[in-house]
């Protein structure tokens, strides 16, 4: 009896094996999972701590997070972060806490891109004996929310005032580039400092991990009036686009910055009559303005129409929900909708069909400088690409000694409900068109 037990066990965990490394069906249901029970599954064995932590189980997982983006907002400016997933409904999925600010100033986040947030905050400095906020600088974090992973960037070049930045992705998933104006501050004896223009951009990039100064620049990002520390920058298809002031009026965008990967900039005029509460979003792949007219209680969205020169087409004008005393604090788009926080409410906007829903985030009752990202959660380290070399799945080492009985219940106990169902129907399918083919 018990070498029939033996044998049916010996035959199982060969099946399973079987089942795991044909087309890669172990990978491809793994990926499907959050990234909170990926974490888990990293612990039930070796082979599977190796093959989640893979560059190329990380881009197949962040392939399918993708098709399910959510926002992530950021309510309140604070010591104790604290941020929310909210999906289109309106319902907040996950709250999460920040587990980086220990002992910083105050945190925000300037930009989401595949599960990765970058935060700045002013360093501290001490000046008359006390410990202030250094506010001719900015510490720059690179943070994944879900795997509580940061990396702080190393200091740029002294600068003479608050520096402006903006973070590029690609050409690989997980690679960047951060772009930091800065005013160039001239260490010198001399009594008189020279009065010309010494605006300078240095780009960090994640393949090296170090600073690289490009030079001095004609222009420089105008700082957006809705935090005290970020840009209103947006990045789009390889680009990375920023506001320039006007001339008349330093609180209102007059031009827009463009640079790209290959950091070489451009400018793009505006559409005219741009407003003080103007934003640049990503909207359905193309460059987007958003502005609203108080007066009015109008917002206008334009798309620029990138073919052989850039040209702005205005794609809905449409009347707002809220009355013009409401101050419109952040606007963000994701996919074909966007969404609009002010002072006292939160909607969703679909441009095609003019249609606005409010949404109930009444557990989230103070703001103070909210901001609010697309964003669809990864396993992605804060570094960059764990290995510049591709590696396939299909290659990876097979281990000698089978364990994959107690692997498998391990992960049935630490996974969700719909992807025990999802698993199991799988492998139950998988199996029968197996044995099915043996039996022919």
């Amino acid at each position: 009896m018990d070498e029939t037990i033996d044998e049916c066990v010996y035959q199982i965990t060969d099946k399973w094996y079987d089942i795991e490394y044909v087309e890669n069906v172990l990978a491809n249901i793994l990926s499907r999972l959050p990234v909170k029970s990926l974490l888990v599954c990293k612990s039930v064995c070796k082979r599977w701590c190796r093959l989640i932590s893979s560059q190329a189980f990380i881009d197949l997982q962040l392939l399918w997070s993708r098709k399910n983006s959510v926002y992530i907002v950021y309510p309140y400016m604070d010591m104790m972060m604290k941020l929310y997933l909210v999906n289109s409904s309106g319902e907040i999925t996950k709250s999460i806490n920040f587990p980086y600010c220990d002992n910083l100033s105050l945190l925000t986040v300037v930009c989401s891109f595949d599960g990765l947030l970058c935060c700045i905050n002013y360093p501290w400095k001490v000046d008359s004996g006390m410990v202030v906020e250094d506010v001719t600088d900015v510490e720059i974090r690179i943070c994944n929310p879900v795997t509580k992973k940061a990396l702080l960037l190393p200091r740029g070049s002294l600068s003479k005032e608050k520096p402006s930045i903006g973070v590029a992705f690609g050409p690989k998933i997980n690679e960047y580039k951060i772009f930091r104006f800065f005013n160039a501050k001239r260490i010198s004896l001399a009594k008189h400092q020279s009065r010309v223009n010494r605006q300078q951009c240095e780009v960090y990039s994640s393949s090296t991990g170090s600073w690289s100064v490009i030079g001095r620049v004609p222009y420089y990002p105008m700082h957006s009036s809705h935090s005290p520390l970020g840009s209103n920058h947006v990045f789009v298809n390889g680009k990375i686009y920023w506001f320039l002031a006007s001339n008349e009026d330093p609180l209102i965008p007059g031009s827009i910055l463009m640079a790209d990967i290959e950091e070489t900039f451009e400018t793009i005029n505006l559409p005219k009559e741009v407003t003080e509460h103007s934003y640049l979003v990503n909207l359905e792949g193309h460059l987007s303005l958003v502005a609203v007219y108080d007066e009015d209680e109008i917002v206008n969205i334009w798309i620029l129409k990138d073919k052989n020169e850039p040209k702005w087409e205005l794609k809905c004008s449409d009347h707002v929900p809220f009355s013009n005393d409401e101050c419109v604090e952040f606007v963000v788009a994701r996919e074909n909708e966007i969404f609009f926080i002010t002072s006292n409410h939160n909607y969703i906007y679909d441009p095609e069909h003019g249609f606005w829903q409010e949404l109930d985030l009444s557990s989230i009752s103070e703001k103070k400088f909210p901001v609010a990202f697309a964003y669809s959660e990864s396993l992605l380290s804060c570094g960059g690409r764990i290995d510049p070399r591709m590696e396939y799945i299909s290659d990876l080492i097979r281990p000698k000694h089978p364990t994959m009985g107690i692997s498998i219940a391990v992960f049935f106990l630490q996974c969700s409900g719909m992807a025990i169902i999802f698993t199991l129907f799988y492998l139950h399918f998988y199996s029968a068109v197996r044995l099915s083919v043996a039996v022919a």
